[in-house]
Parts: structure tokens; C-alpha cells; sequence
């Protein structure tokens, strides 16, 4: 048996239920050498603006912490909190300042430095070694008055999220790092400063918070200019960037997003007026942090979902047509207002459409279109801005506007009145897209023809297909292969992204010259996607006009691993890359590497167990994969991976169980039942084509499945064989 091939692209996509960012309690000086002045350079001339900036949650993103700031708006904590075997208890008092653990070891005693947030709830940073500042394990509730232990809040109650052993970190691991976590989101002019040799930081920002040169570039030659300009003569180039009058919608949006996504960067460079996919990649509904039907469930960061709303897929809408520059609700007073004028048919009879009385909080536009919910103590807006779908809840456990103002309710109360007040079905679209995408999870195609004919769908949204197309990458039907070739010319960057990649086990030559062909593709998300999916593909392969283009991608791809040094994904990656470029010693060395940031990335175990496989340590890749399984025991692909190399080093019977386990935690894992199959051929035929039989079931057109089932029942009617074969099974 050959170890099954495992390579995935692993994104940024912690299970933290905050965005933390950056480095030490240290800042530097402005220095206009390099064009930044500081915002307190901008107060003497947009003095009310800068009020109102430096009093949002913009400028308040960070702040050092003192008794006169936040701790005089924090409530005292009582009793210790326990988390992860250990009691925490804050005291802020005056004069204090501090979060005291106390476990097996005595007391320790950590200093809060920096606090973040304060909207919903406050987070705390402290100083630890080699340059960390890292996330406390207590937090303050804002609205609720309560101190809780951060950890524990991030637990995801779904059936379909598969923890994989991330949940309920202890505070001092690297997940809880505000240097390694979303950068520059909550200081500005970030320079990490990470030193791979030593893991260790250096870390310097210029100011605490999101200041006004993060969104308007560089100000020192704005100031300069308007200075020097006559009384009544303003400067013709302002020299800074304005907002409204440089930037079309897309670069303010994407402005936005660098901070408001869940995503994976693949350079380091973002600056406002650049696209967000020349920087970023973004994390999609392949991630189990969204319900199936895209729903929130874990933190996603909004970008994501506002792709999938209607008013933003029709161009008709954007961030700061809502929200301030500095993040306050413009309608904060009037929320209709932020629908209404586009949507002046539902402005008479309102009640006709909302169902509830005009005046009643149930008939607010925002009420069933952009329902709250909360994930660790934060409450966070629905910006798909779909409507409800309460047949989705009863589906998939998401939530839905309805029963957040009704909790005494059920899906099926919600569902039949739906159903009575719209005789259009629109949820069926909505539930047959979930279960697409639930399926696709699962590694269950069976339903293959209709998640294909979905991604051609007219009107279909690119977040649905791109995650789709993620998706299909683990389906062994090859039927797959002209649709997701086509989705390559699709008008959405992020769908031809996540089309290269998906098409990275394709080598037909239709294939290869598509892929090289989006090389020069204008967006670089997806030329870094087309040069990985080329990995090991030769010269001579591929067409003599794209080879410089494809050289120039895979230089940008390079970059791109390195983009963030202290991410073990980065390094993983590369792994990847150079693995399917036929470089097992040099790939391994990359897994290494990334598990010396992440010792208990299971992907980076199981990928180590096939680059030494193929240079021969099968004793090794034993190892690496028990590893995996150790840390992951409930992940059908590390048994599914381990049972095919037991079986190869000759331990059938415990071969046996790996596969049997993977096949009970994925019961569509047709390889499984495949190998299994293959494991019993020799010692019992019956119970071989029993298992051959179900795999055949599984994937129909599988030649290897068909094929075997002849050999094993010596009969050419597969059909026939497998209704036999069944039929003495219920005997």
C-alpha cells in the first residue's frame, strides 16, 4: 500500500475568538525620514476629526494600561477563575495592575502592559520572554460586568466543528502571541522584527491603535505642502491620500478588509489603495468556523460574509457607506436609513414585509438581515445580509434572525411561518448549498453532478463557488476536471484562485497550459495559486511563451511562504510545494521547521511521514504519523494515513483498526474501504469484496474500485457481483 497523498495548504486560521496582533511594550519615535509624522501631527488642522478618531475603537484599538484609563472601568473580579488546571484571579485596583496564577508551582504574578479592545470586552497583554507580549488568560465582559477566563470562551458548540485538540489552549502558547497573531490590526506601522534563529521579537510599532496614516498614507509631505501653501491657496497635490476622491469603492473596501478579514497573507507590504488579493488570501466555508450555509460560528472577521450580502455583490454598497472612518454606525440612530434609500418599495407597508408592527424592533432592516450573535463575550453583526433561514437551523444548527428575538421558539415554529408569508421557496437554494459544502467536508461526493452544476449556476456568489472549488480538490472523480478548468476565466480573483489550486493534482496538458496562462493573471493571490499548483511540473511541459511569466509567479510564490517567518504555516507550505516538486529531503526540512514554531501541527506530522516515505525511513514516517495521531486521535486522515504504512511495514492487524477507525469517523472515505478490501483479499474473500463492494458503491465510476471487485469476485458484472455479495451479508 502506498501512504495516501495528504499535502493541504493550511491558512491563517486560528481558533481564537480575537484579533491580536503585534509586538513588545516598546514604540518608536516619528521620524519623517521615512514619510510617517504621527497623528497628533494632524490635530491642529483637522481638529474635529481627530476628536472623534482618537476616541473610537480605532484609535483605541490598544492602549497601555493605568489605573486612570481602564482600570477604573473595571469591575473587581471576586473569586479565581479556573482554566486548564490553574486558578487566575485579576487585581486592578489603584496602584495595581496585575493577573495572579496560581497552580502546582506556587504563585506567579504577570503585569498587564497593554489592554486591547474594550467595545465588548478587554483583553490584557503581558511581557514575557524573548520579546512576547502575550494574551492573559483572563478578560473583562464589558456589557455583562464579568471577568472570564479567555480560553474557555472560544469553544465552538456545533456538530459539524471538529475541535482536532486546538480548543482550550493554555494562555502561554503561541496561538496567544500578539506578535505572531494579526499583526498591525491594533497598532500602526507595525515592524515585527522576528529573529527565526533565536524566535525571538523586536518588535516596534509607532503608535498604539489604528491611526490616520494607516488609512491616508504617510503625512509628513502632506504637512510639508500645506504648510508652505499662501493663506487661500491650497496646495494642488495634497500629497496624502484621500479617501473618498483617490480610492475607487473596491481599494476603501479592501482598505477595510486588511484587518476585518479571517485571512492568510502572502506578502507583507499591504498599504492602502492596494487590492486586498495582492496581499491576501482569505479564509472561506471550507474553514468549520462558518456553519455550512456561511453562517458565523466561530470569529470570521466580516469580509467573508459581506462578499456573499447582495448589496455588496451588486456593487451598490460599501463599508463607509454604513460606518465612519474611525468604525462608528452612521445610522446608528436611524438603522433603516442604511437600507431604505436603496430600498424605497419596502419603505411603504413595511409591516406587509417585516411582519411586525412598524415601530417594533423586529421591523428594522438590521433586526432580520444583519442579526447578532456572540463568539468568546463579542457580539458581531451578520454581514451577509441574506434573510432568515430558519430551515438551516434545523439543518445545520446556524442561527437565524428569528429565534434570536424569540428564544422561546423553535426552527420548526420559525420555518412554517416563513413558508406562510413567502410562497417563494428561497430557502432551498440556501439549504442545498449548505449541504453541498456539509458533503464536501465530509469527503462525500456522491452528490458530485450537483455541486459541479452549482458552480455554473447564474448568480451564484464567489465565496460559495470558491469554497466549493477548495472543496472538490480532495474528490478522486475526475469528472471534476472540465468544470474546475473552466472557473480558471471566472470574473472573481478569488474563484480563479482557489480553481488553480484546486487543480493541482491535474497534469493533463489542457491543465498545465491554463495553469500557466493565469501565471499573468492580474491579481496575485492568483498567480502565487497557478505557480503552486505547477509545483514539480517541468520546462519542457509548459508552454515557451508562459515561461517567463510562470518564473516570475513562483518567485512571488517563494515570497509568500516568508511573508509571515513566525507562522508555522508558512513553512508548511513550502513544505508542500517543494514535497510536490519531488524535493522530499528539502520539504522535510521545512515540515521541521514548522514544527519547531507549532510542535503539534498534525498536518506537519502527517506531511513528514510521506517525505520520509519516499526517501526510504519508513520507520520514520511510522513515527511522524503516530505523532499526528497522538495529537489528533479523532482525524480520519492520520489513521487513514497510518494504516496504510502499518499495512506496509506488515502489522496488518493493527493496519487493520487504523482503517476501520477512519472509515467509522468518515464513512464516505472510500479509499478506506478500498484498502480495507485490499488488507482482507488474501485471508477472506468474502468479507475483501464486502468492503471492495462499498467502496464501489461510494464512487461508481472509480476504475481501481471496478477493477478490484472483478479480480476478488471473478465476475465482470459489477452489479451483479455486489448484490451477491450483499445479499450473503444479510444471510
Amino acid at each position: 500500500m502506498k501512504i495516501a497523498e495528504n499535502i493541504c495548504r493550511c491558512g491563517q486560521a486560528l481558533l481564537l475568538g480575537l484579533a491580536l496582533v503585534c509586538g513588545p511594550d516598546a514604540t518608536l519615535a516619528a521620524d519623517a525620514s521615512d514619510g510617517f509624522a504621527g497623528s497628533q501631527s494632524c490635530k491642529s488642522c483637522h481638529e474635529k476629526f481627530y476628536s472623534l478618531w482618537s476616541t473610537s475603537r480605532h484609535g483605541l484599538a490598544m492602549q497601555p494600561y493605568s489605573d486612570a484609563t481602564v482600570g477604573a472601568q473595571l469591575a473587581p473580579q471576586g473569586k479565581g477563575i479556573e482554566s486548564g488546571g490553574r486558578v487566575y484571579r485579576a487585581y486592578c485596583g489603584p496602584g495595581q495592575g496585575f493577573v495572579r496564577e496560581t497552580g502546582p508551582d506556587g504563585e506567579h504574578d504577570y503585569a498587564i502592559a497593554q489592554v486591547l479592545g474594550g467595545k465588548n470586552v478587554y483583553y490584557f497583554l503581558t511581557k514575557l520572554e524573548r520579546g512576547r507580549l502575550q494574551t492573559l488568560p483572563l478578560a473583562f465582559d464589558v456589557r455583562n460586568r464579568q471577568w472570564f477566563a479567555v480560553a474557555d470562551s472560544t469553544a465552538r458548540r456545533s456538530p459539524h466543528f471538529r475541535a482536532g485538540g486546538r480548543e482550550g489552549l493554555n494562555w502561554r502558547d503561541r496561538a496567544y502571541t500578539f506578535n505572531t497573531s494579526c499583526h498591525a490590526c491594533h497598532v500602526s506601522q507595525l515592524v515585527t522584527n522576528y529573529d527565526a534563529a533565536t524566535d525571538s521579537y523586536s518588535t516596534t510599532w509607532r503608535e498604539p491603535g489604528i491611526n490616520c496614516e494607516t488609512c491616508h498614507g504617510p503625512s509628513q509631505a502632506h504637512n510639508d505642502v500645506c504648510l508652505a501653501a499662501q493663506q487661500g491657496k491650497p496646495p494642488t497635490d495634497l500629497k496624502i491620500i484621500r479617501i473618498k476622491k483617490d480610492l475607487d469603492r473596491q481599494q476603501r473596501d479592501d482598505s477595510c478588509a486588511s484587518c476585518h478579514a479571517k485571512m492568510s497573507p502572502i506578502t507583507d507590504s499591504f498599504r492602502p489603495g492596494e487590492r486586498f488579493f495582492d496581499h491576501f488570501d482569505l479564509i472561506l466555508l471550507e474553514n468549520e468556523d462558518y456553519y455550512p450555509d456561511g453562517r458565523d460560528l466561530g470569529e470570521n472577521f466580516t469580509f467573508t460574509s459581506w462578499l456573499s450580502a447582495p448589496c455588496a455583490r451588486a456593487g451598490k454598497l460599501e463599508c463607509i457607506f454604513c460606518h465612519t472612518s474611525s468604525g462608528r454606525f452612521r445610522q446608528a440612530k436611524d438603522p433603516d436609513q442604511a437600507c431604505l434609500p436603496c430600498h424605497k418599495d419596502k419603505e411603504a407597508g413595511l409591516d406587509k414585509h417585516t411582519r411586525h408592527k412598524p415601530e417594533s424592533p423586529g421591523s428594522r432592516c438590521i433586526a432580520c438581515h444583519m442579526p447578532k450573535t456572540d463568539f468568546a463575550r463579542m457580539s458581531r453583526s451578520d454581514h451577509s445580509m441574506r434573510p432568515p433561514t430558519p430551515a438551516a437551523t434545523a439543518s445545520f444548527g446556524s442561527p437565524n434572525a428569528c429565534l434570536g428575538c424569540h428564544p422561546d421558539k423553535d426552527a420548526a415554529w420559525a420555518d412554517a411561518l416563513v413558508r406562510q408569508w413567502r410562497p417563494r421557496d428561497y430557502q432551498a437554494p440556501v439549504l442545498a448549498r449548505a449541504r453541498h459544502i456539509l458533503d464536501a467536508r465530509q469527503r462525500n461526493f456522491s452528490q458530485l453532478p450537483a455541486m459541479l452544476a452549482s458552480l455554473t449556476e447564474p448568480g451564484r456568489d464567489a465565496v460559495y463557488a470558491a469554497s466549493m472549488l477548495r472543496l472538490l480538490r480532495a474528490c478522486p472523480d475526475s469528472a471534476k476536471w472540465p468544470v474546475v478548468r473552466a472557473t480558471l476565466n471566472d470574473e472573481f480573483e478569488l474563484v480563479r484562485a482557489s480553481a488553480a489550486a484546486s487543480l493541482a493534482e491535474n497534469r493533463e496538458a489542457a491543465t498545465v497550459s491554463a495553469l500557466a496562462k493565469a501565471c499573468a493573471d492580474p491579481s496575485r493571490l492568483v498567480r502565487v495559486r497557478a505557480a503552486e499548483a505547477l509545483a514539480g511540473v517541468q520546462s519542457q511541459d509548459i508552454p515557451e511563451s508562459f515561461l517567463q511569466v510562470v518564473a516570475r509567479a513562483r518567485l512571488e510564490l517563494e515570497q509568500s511562504f516568508t511573508a509571515r517567518a513566525d507562522d508555522w504555516t508558512g513553512s508548511y507550505n513550502r513544505g508542500n510545494y517543494l514535497l510536490r516538486s519531488g524535493e522530499p529531503a528539502a520539504a522535510l526540512a521545512a515540515y521541521e521547521a514548522a514544527l519547531r514554531l507549532r510542535p503539534d501541527a498534525s498536518a506537519a506530522h502527517v506531511n513528514s511521514a510521506m517525505a520520509l516515505a519516499r526517501l526510504g525511513s519508513m520507520a520514520g514516517a511510522e513515527a511522524s504519523l503516530r505523532k499526528a495521531y497522538e495529537i489528533d486521535p479523532d482525524n480520519a486522515a492520520i489513521a487513514y494515513n497510518l494504516g496504510l504504512i502499518l499495512a506496509e511495514r506488515g502489522f496488518r492487524a493493527e493496519a487493520e483498526q487504523m482503517l476501520l477507525k477512519a472509515l467509522r469517523l468518515a464513512p464516505t472515505m472510500s479509499d478506506a474501504a478500498y484498502n480495507l478490501g485490499l488488507l482482507a483479499a488474501r485471508t477472506d474473500r468474502a468479507k475483501a469484496l464486502e468492503f471492495l463492494c462499498q467502496a464501489a458503491g461510494m464512487q461508481g465510476g472509480n476504475q481501481r474500485y471496478a477493477q478490484a471487485v472483478q479480480q476478488i469476485s471473478g465476475d465482470s458484472d459489477i452489479e451483479s457481483a455486489c448484490a451477491k455479495s450483499s445479499a450473503r451479508q444479510a444471510q
